[in-house]
């Protein structure tokens, strides 16, 4: 009886990603992008420090022992090494992402970009280095450079919102999964995608960028949850959240901040929030007994509309963003 009860959950959970998302198509699985850049044979032969093995504190401390015309000569040689090398000086990096991206991203700055896979990017809204706020956002599911305008939208709606003291990057640095099945259901995308935000948050502490508030989004918080035991992160914001792979704020081990919003027409709330056998991401992080902070979203819609203007959730993001709240 035991076996038969944990199958029925089991399905419950497969059932509920999969069929109970108004409608969504069931994805295909993806394979996780990660490792080294494009291009990091020629960076190794040319006797230049390992970007895997290196941390970005590492990677600062090199840049800083260089001469500008020197890291400027490894921009021009290396672009998609430089481009995507966490701890690298930020106009570096900038300047060696706008040799392959060509102005495809509109106003925004690349401070990444992996042309692997789907390709991957972060867009930068605002003067990262003198900000005195950075908001970073972490999409959920079928983001990736040839589609983050919703995130992109995210990002500069926020960025609105908050003012000028804030910078706000939209980070697509992730392979998410496509659609809404399995791979939305398990956190094997999601454990990929935490080891690279929290080399790209350690980046930004490597340069002296202000510390960030992590807005995490559907899948993204599966990402965050796991990532929060060693994000640099003020606060962590998730919003849509089918669970973060904790039972509680405890267990995420964060002295963060935990931020949590869902709007009653978001169809996520239709999603079991149950964890068995590598299947479903656990509590509802707006549940009581999660212990984040609510954020008030009753005038948002549906899935993607906590950031639309005028509403109580943007309104609470960006007053976290700008450190107005306690």
């Amino acid at each position: 009886m035991r076996r038969f009860t944990r199958t029925l959950i089991t399905a419950a959970v497969v059932a509920g990603v999969i069929a109970g998302t108004a409608g969504w198509a069931s994805g295909n699985t993806q394979e996780a992008v990660t490792g080294a850049p494009a291009g990091t044979g020629a960076w190794l032969a040319a006797g230049l420090p390992d970007p895997e093995r290196t941390s970005p504190a590492e990677v600062a401390r090199f840049f800083a022992g260089l001469s500008p015309v020197r890291q400027r000569e490894l921009a021009r040689t290396h672009p998609t090494v430089v481009g995507n090398l966490d701890g690298a000086p930020l106009e570096l990096r900038y300047e060696a992402n706008a040799r392959s991206v060509h102005g495809e991203f509109g106003g925004a700055r690349v401070l990444a970009h992996d042309p692997r896979g789907r390709g991957q990017v972060a867009l930068v809204y605002g003067d990262l280095a003198r900000a005195e706020h950075v908001a970073v956002i972490v999409p959920g599911s079928d983001v990736d450079a040839d589609h983050v305008r919703p995130l992109a939208d995210m990002a500069t709606s926020l960025r609105r919102a908050a003012g000028g003291r804030t910078a706000v990057v939209a980070w697509a640095g992730y392979t998410t999964p496509v659609g809404v099945g399995l791979d939305a259901a398990t956190g094997r995308l999601a454990e990929a995608g935490a080891g690279r935000l929290t080399r790209f948050t350690d980046g930004l502490a490597a340069v002296g960028a202000a510390e960030p508030s992590v807005f995490c989004h559907s899948y993204g918080s599966v990402v965050c949850g796991l990532a929060a035991h060693e994000l640099k992160a003020k606060d962590l914001v998730v919003f849509g959240s089918p669970g973060m792979r904790a039972e509680n704020v405890s267990e995420l081990g964060t002295s963060a901040r935990v931020w949590a919003a869902k709007d009653p027409t978001d169809w996520i709330d239709r999603v079991p929030n149950v964890e068995f056998a590598g299947l479903g991401h656990g509590a509802d992080p707006t549940g009581p007994a999660f212990g984040a902070r609510l954020i008030p979203a009753e005038d948002a819609t549906g899935h993607g509309g906590y950031f639309a203007p005028g509403t109580a959730s943007l309104r609470a993001f960006a007053a976290i963003a700008e450190g107005d709240v306690r």
